[in-house]
């Protein structure tokens, strides 16, 4: 009889780690460029990326997904497995992640560190509070709420009309009610009546501005550039000409410096930053980015939920932003994907031909950038060795540029080492990647691009809070800025409900917001809100302490 494998928790737990001075001085650390946050956990000091100016950059791999399911594809475990198998065959690698949310862990995820013999440890730390990078956001974006309402209280000296005020709270947990409130109830000493609302901490403009900030000086500069609201004449007031954002810095000080940790196997990982992928740019700190290629040969990144959603925002975003230069693609598809999306979640070979649709569609959105895709079929307790080939088979029927099936989760890196050659071989192939849209383009034209090119669709219909919004940004001057989609994770589409790779659709714009910190306009594609919320059983109900004190239920 099969031994039962153990849960991920308690694999993590039982794993041996080595002291992250180690990893840090193997990586090529100094000792004066990282602090450590007790044996397991530093901060980088992003001096190493001057020190080590000359030093040419490594590959740069990105991990993407085709439409994901509610429960996810093991995305986050295939970039472990990938940074495991290419240190299995011998390559000098770095994995960059972002950071957990406490929203998704207690959410429906249940964790995101990996999963099974592919996971970036200390596992707990990292799902929790680990380097307090999040409560340091949270204590940013809420210190400019705080001042923006003492300013309105006591004065108003810049005219601010408060109805005009688009600044809003936020919280790292999912949490419904939120979304739209009242502050200033209570009299006038409790400050200006209005409607207001939370986002979600990883939503926030303040994570998106240090996932994208150069330096210190950088993350300064954007955070005063932040627009709260407008001046009775129209004219943008901004965190600068409120004075908060030299404390905003101060308390995100530390926050800045990438966070260094190791997978079960000892290669490095940069976890820092946490941006959703759906809501926002959805990937991890261009900083942890930057000192991964000075010091890997390989650097392995991820890009949230699918290639429509983090890949595109990575590529026209950040790569745009930092001067990046993607290698490849690793492109994650899994057989009960493809049979959700052909309609049959018990389905069998017909509903994976029909689902893979939409990894057709996937791997014509890498090709779209110019890029390579290597697909990897992750396999999962239950698939059969007749349907993981078929998924691979179709892969390379569709243009991928390889495909191997994955199985890290169960056997470690020496299960991924052939999708890390794979992936290795693909990087080393001469490529032409491009932007899908240029950044002079009218703003409307911008997101038409990335709908049609991207997604699939026909044509964008604007409704008339965003057709207003792009007048009013074009006559500001944002017109030259990126954008950064925020839609459902689960279709192509804006609409959910729309599985495989529809056609014939209309993508709904129903407003826009301009995050002039950050650098971009982020178009509200349908109903898309800011703020996730809680279902029925949350993953919380199986998160708890054992008899021993030991953390039990994530997973």
């Amino acid at each position: 009889m099969a031994t039962q494998m153990p849960s991920s928790l308690e694999i993590a737990q039982e794993a041996a780690l080595r002291p992250i001075a180690e990893i840090a001085e193997e990586l090529g650390l100094e000792p004066e460029e990282y602090d450590l946050y007790g044996r397991y956990k530093a901060k980088v000091d992003l001096s190493v990326v001057e020190r080590l100016a000359d030093r040419p950059d490594g590959k740069l791999v990105c991990v993407t997904a085709i439409t994901p399911t509610k429960a996810g594809e093991g995305k986050t475990t295939t970039s472990v497995s990938l940074t495991q198998g290419l240190g299995h065959v011998g390559r000098k690698v770095a994995l960059c992640l972002r950071e957990a949310s406490l929203g998704p862990v207690f959410g429906i995820k249940g964790g995101a560190a990996g999963g099974g013999y592919a996971q970036v440890v200390p596992m707990e730390d990292l799902n929790l509070h680990f380097t307090g990078d999040i409560h340091a956001i949270g204590a940013a974006n809420n210190l400019l709420a705080a001042m923006l309402e003492a300013h309105l209280l006591h004065g108003n000296a810049l005219g601010i009309d408060p109805l005009s005020v688009g600044w809003r709270r936020c919280v790292d947990i999912n949490d419904r009610s939120l979304r739209q409130i009242v502050v200033g109830l209570g009299g006038r000493t409790n400050g200006y009546p209005r409607e207001t609302g939370f986002d979600i901490t990883a939503a926030s403009e303040v994570m998106a501005i240090l996932a994208v900030a150069r330096d210190l000086h950088d993350l300064r500069r954007r955070l005063g550039a932040i627009t709260v609201g407008y001046t009775w004449e129209g004219e943008p007031v901004t965190a600068e000409q409120l004075q908060a954002a030299g404390a905003m810095t101060v308390l995100l000080k530390d926050a800045i410096k990438p966070n260094l940790v190791q997978t079960l196997e000892g290669q490095a990982a940069f976890v820092h930053c946490g941006p959703f992928a759906n809501i926002a740019h959805g990937n991890n700190s261009l900083v942890a980015d930057l000192v991964a290629l000075k010091l890997g040969d390989y650097v392995v990144t991820e890009s949230g939920f699918g290639s429509d959603m983090g890949m595109e925002k990575f590529l026209d975003i950040v790569c745009r932003i930092g001067g990046l230069r993607p290698s490849a693609v690793c492109l994650v598809a899994t057989v009960r994907a493809l049979e959700h999306h052909g309609g049959e979640p018990d389905g069998g070979l017909a509903a994976i031909e029909r689902g893979a649709e939409n990894l057709r569609r996937h791997i014509g959105i890498v090709r779209e950038f110019g890029l390579n895709a290597v697909v990897a079929v992750n396999r999962f307790p239950g698939d059969t060795d007749e349907e993981l080939e078929a998924v691979r088979k179709l892969a390379l029927e569709f243009g991928a540029h390889a495909a191997e099936v994955n199985e890290a989760f169960e056997r470690g890196g020496e299960g991924a080492a052939e999708l890390a050659e794979a992936v290795a071989d693909a990087a080393e192939r001469s490529d032409e990647f491009e932007f899908a849209y240029p950044l002079d383009a009218p703003i409307a034209e911008k997101i038409e691009a990335v709908c049609k090119r991207v997604y699939g669709a026909d044509g964008v219909a604007f409704l008339p809070a965003a057709e207003e919004k792009l007048r009013t940004f074009a006559e500001q001057g944002y017109d030259g800025l990126p954008v950064c989609m925020a839609k459902t994770h689960l279709s192509l589409s804006h609409d959910p409900g729309l599985l495989n790779a529809p056609t014939g659709f209309t993508v709904t714009v129903r407003d826009i917001r301009a995050y002039t910190g950050a650098g971009w306009l982020v178009p509200l594609l349908g109903d898309m809100q800011t703020m996730p919320g809680l279902g029925v059983k949350p993953a919380a109900f199986d998160v708890d302490v054992d008899e021993s004190g030991r953390t039990v239920g994530l997973f």
